[in-house]
């Protein structure tokens, strides 16, 4: 073969690579908690961007082939960084609640009654061992609430659950993650309602 011929098959075979590589990925999102009836008070509450991981911070499903290795899910994304998913769940479910006039997100010009940190400690699939079904779905978040007029911590506390995946393909896989996600939204958000009096 000349060199000539070399090179093309050696540009063509990049190009294929590259073709692969750029092919573009499923995106995936969870959703809120529904709309609820009742009276909202006057109250504001700014949900700060979560603090997480570096293994978090992207759009890609962390999915644990053990507990000391981090992959993504090689067919699938989230339509946001995970943090800024979490947000916006937590944003919407927790207007959604009824209990607070307006919530909103750190820099959009609200001055709040109260504050809410968020750290994701956990927004993954671990791989399970053969024959024991899908991935096991964690979901955990830390969350802190301040009163912004005198700077006072009311209370932390934090939220964990799991599920199991029926199978590890990717629906299957973010279904788990939208199961265990609203268990902790539901929990997060009675509890900063309860807190917040």
């Amino acid at each position: 073969m000349t060199r000539i011929s070399l090179m093309l098959l050696a540009l063509l075979a990049s190009c294929g690579v590259i073709g692969k590589a750029a092919a573009p990925l499923d995106a995936y999102t969870l959703q809120p908690l529904p709309m609820a009836s009742g009276a909202r008070s006057a109250r504001h509450l700014v949900v700060e961007l979560p603090t997480a991981s570096g293994a978090l911070t992207t759009d890609r499903i962390l999915i644990k082939p053990n507990p000391l290795q981090a992959q993504y899910l090689p067919k699938g994304r989230w339509v946001d960084p995970a943090p800024q998913l979490i947000q916006t769940l937590l944003v919407e479910s927790l207007q959604n609640a009824g209990d607070f006039r307006l919530v909103g997100r750190d820099g959009a010009g609200l001055v709040p009654d109260y504050v809410l940190l968020v750290e994701l400690s956990a927004f993954e699939a671990e791989a399970q061992p053969r024959g024991m079904g899908g991935p096991l779905v964690r979901v955990g978040l830390t969350l802190t609430l301040l009163r912004e007029e005198d700077a006072t911590l009311l209370a932390t506390r934090r939220f964990d659950q799991t599920i199991l995946a029926t199978n590890a393909q990717p629906p299957k896989v973010v279904a788990a993650f939208d199961a265990a996600t609203r268990l902790v939204l539901a929990d997060a958000v009675a509890w900063t309602r309860s807190t917040a009096r």
